[in-house]
């Protein structure tokens, strides 16, 4: 199987990354993250949240975020918005790109947003309406794609038909997550054949969290299929509010490592984000999980 040279590389630590933190973390500090991930070669980023901070409270200062950040020009400042609501105040806000997600499993949909599959799609219409007609990029997310708490294995064919009808919605882009990391490269596999036969592949993105130890193998099996979008968390950070037991996103160092290791290119300066991953580390108070940042910390 034949690898590709270069992948897009999406950072999600500052939103993915850290909405799962049991302290409010400091809107500066969030936004010197990003601006450092931005000097480690990020040229698309998940920044924040525009949600209920009711619901999800470490992503509240959205707007601070936004309106602080010195923002670089041909990088991709990416926001999750789940209504029109959370879309109209991106947008005043200068969102190049906006997220939104659904689940593969209905218990799960109704865990984190309240309201079944098929209602979520429809909640989300008229943001990606919107955005289209404003010129913003859309991905469109399906989340416990490779296992769910609530309900175990999830049915890849069903995976492929939601992917289908947020592609068909208008998504430039759809991203595939484990969200609880139980995903081996077999079914990864599985997961992306049957996606592809609905979704073209080069809209395809995976995002892996590394629970069981496989977000790395997982990520190679899925280079191997052609996919060349992926998304990591510097230091590994992450979680999710919805989903007992998951723990935190692939490590992005970990990643650049190993893709270096394959002659492909991130664009990210591996020296750099690891000094970034322990600088954000020691910010929340511990080490990173990430094996190569501690591998390095000697050596940067």
């Amino acid at each position: 199987m034949s690898l590709p040279s270069r992948i897009t590389l999406w950072e999600a630590g500052a939103r993915d990354g850290l909405q799962n933190e049991p302290g409010v973390v400091p809107t500066d500090v969030k936004v010197e993250l990003i601006e450092r991930l931005v000097e480690c070669g990020a040229t698309h980023i998940e920044a924040t949240s525009f949600v209920s901070p009711k619901w999800v409270p470490q992503m509240g200062d959205a707007a601070d975020v936004m309106t602080r950040l010195k923002r670089k020009p041909g990088v991709v400042y990416q926001v999750l918005t789940p209504n029109l609501k959370g879309y109209e105040s991106a947008k005043q806000y200068g969102a190049q790109a906006i997220a939104v997600f659904a689940a593969a499993s209905e218990s799960f949909s109704q865990r984190n947003i309240n309201c079944s599959i098929a209602e979520s799609i429809e909640r989300f219409r008229p943001v990606v309406e919107k955005a289209k007609a404003d010129g913003v990029r859309v991905r469109g997310f399906v989340s416990v794609v490779l296992g769910c708490p609530f309900e175990g294995e999830v049915d890849p064919k069903r995976v492929a038909q939601i992917a289908r009808q947020l592609a068909d919605m208008g998504c430039d882009d759809i991203g595939l997550g484990d969200t609880i990391g139980t995903g081996t490269p077999g079914k990864t596999r599985k997961l992306i054949e049957e996606t592809a036969a609905l979704v073209p592949l080069q809209q395809l993105g995976m995002h892996f969290h590394d629970t069981y130890g496989q977000a790395l193998a997982n990520t190679l099996a899925s280079l191997q299929m052609g996919i060349t979008s992926h998304d990591a968390s510097v230091g590994g950070l992450g979680g999710c509010p919805y989903a007992p037991g998951a723990t935190g996103n692939l490590a992005t160092e970990d990643l650049v490592y190993m893709l270096e290791g394959l002659g492909i290119d991130s664009g990210f300066d591996l020296k750099q984000l690891v000094r970034t991953a322990w600088w954000i580390s020691e910010k929340l108070g511990r080490p990173p999980v990430s094996s190569v940042a501690k591998a390095l910390k000697s050596k940067v």
